[in-house]
């Protein structure tokens, strides 16, 4: 057996520990395996090098990782990568040397000396991998037994990188059940209230043993009234909501004016809020897009009721502003801001932000509406705000591009 010498020893451990540190400071294997290959190279002479995964459903193996680093790079020979080497480590799963058939071939690419070991962690079997060399020398034991631990290595790489992407997963699948269990108390509270108006009022109208005045009975039935709305709003939200995120909302496309869609959300949302009032200010011509305008229209209602909701009081200024292929419209309000860390979770389907009033109703879906409805429009939407300072909402149009007749009617 071949002794190594003490300076070629200090080199190897000290090669040996370079894997391992990068091993343990990098999640993405495949990032790390392309780090650590030159100086697995320096140790273990070797032109190829495959890792193969067995994948956990079929058991058919996949490779993961092909790393051409030496003799016969521009060559695409099948055996090159030592395929049907890897299927019968994976079968027998120990390490083994295969050898050239033809050892006396001229061209080196057709004496690829190959060494396979089995990819472990634990008792679980992961698949291959496979060290080749053209044309020798064989695989020496010392070799064979530094490639097993750098194969366990391999194996610790893509373990974390499996046992990293299921926490993910678990983190993402926890987050979403813990949303929806806060949607559905949120909801059940939303659908109650309206309907404990109705309920309450309704029964009180309909009392034998007591006449209202004709002024209380207004104040009754507007109460109702109002309380229906609100009830048919949350309903028609879920089924925008689920439209939505299944694709299956149908929008009617037509040319229509930005300036007034939003004038006509301004005016339904004054009829609920009479005291609501915002400026609008326009630049350059008139702002002619392809949009639906009753789901446009949703979009500004939307925001408008949050200013009213969450900034009540304060002043609401829009501005349209024209750009080379789009509009731009910013909608900004004097309120409270919201906090730096929601903004990202502003979108997302069922977020509330938590410092919110309990006072104040809501689902957690008007935003979510808002923003798919946008990107039907092949548009974007985001939001910027500071605590104190207020909330602006940035949404971007493409322009009506061909002036047909009815693009010219919409500009004069």
């Amino acid at each position: 057996m071949t002794v190594l010498d003490p300076t070629t020893i200090a080199v190897t451990t000290d090669h040996l520990y370079q894997i391992s540190q990068i091993v343990t400071r990098t999640s993405d294997w495949n990032e790390a395996l392309n780090e650590i290959i030159p100086t697995i190279r320096q140790i273990i002479i070797f032109d190829n090098l495959a890792v193969y995964i067995s994948d956990p459903i079929t058991h058919h193996l996949e490779v993961m990782y092909a790393r051409a680093v030496g003799r016969g790079r521009a060559a695409e020979a099948d055996i090159a990568w030592g395929e049907s080497f890897a299927n019968w480590i994976v079968d027998h799963p120990q390490t083994a040397v295969r050898e050239p058939d033809n050892a006396q071939a001229s061209d080196r690419l057709k004496r690829p000396y190959l060494l396979g070991i089995p990819l472990t962690v634990g008792e679980r079997h992961l698949g291959a991998v496979i060290f080749i060399r053209f044309g020798g020398p064989p695989f020496s034991p010392q070799y064979i037994k530094l490639a097993e631990f750098i194969t366990q290595q391999i194996g610790l790489l893509v373990e974390y990188q499996n046992l990293q992407r299921a926490y993910e997963n678990l983190e993402a699948q926890s987050a979403e059940t813990r949303l929806q269990e806060d949607f559905i108390s949120t909801i059940t509270h939303e659908l109650r209230t309206p309907l404990g108006f109705i309920k309450g009022y309704s029964t009180t109208l309909l009392r034998a043993d007591t006449t209202w005045e004709p002024e209380t009975q207004l104040e009754f039935l507007r109460i109702i009234d109002q309380e229906t709305d609100r009830l048919q709003e949350l309903i028609e939200n879920l089924l925008d909501s689920a439209r939505l995120q299944s694709g299956t909302l149908k929008m009617d496309f037509q040319a229509a004016r930005l300036d007034l869609i939003i004038k006509a959300a301004a005016e339904r949302c004054t009829i609920q809020e009479p005291g609501f009032k915002i400026q609008l200010a326009t630049e350059g011509p008139p702002s002619a897009i392809q949009g639906d305008p009753k789901r446009l229209r949703q979009v500004f209602e939307n925001l408008f009721t949050n200013a009213i909701k969450y900034a009540h009081g304060c002043d609401v200024s829009v501005r349209i502003k024209p750009e080379q292929a789009g509009f731009l419209i910013e909608i900004e309000d004097s309120g409270p801001g919201i906090p730096l860390r929601y903004l990202p979770y502003l979108f997302e389907r069922f977020f509330r932000n938590p410092d919110n009033s309990p006072t104040i109703h809501g689902t957690g879906l008007g935003l979510f509406i808002c923003k798919k409805i946008i990107l039907a429009h092949r548009g974007r939407i985001s939001v910027s705000s500071e605590v104190g300072e207020g909330t602006t909402f940035h949404i971007w149009l493409p322009k009506l591009q061909e002036r047909t007749g009815i693009t010219k009617e919409l500009e004069e």
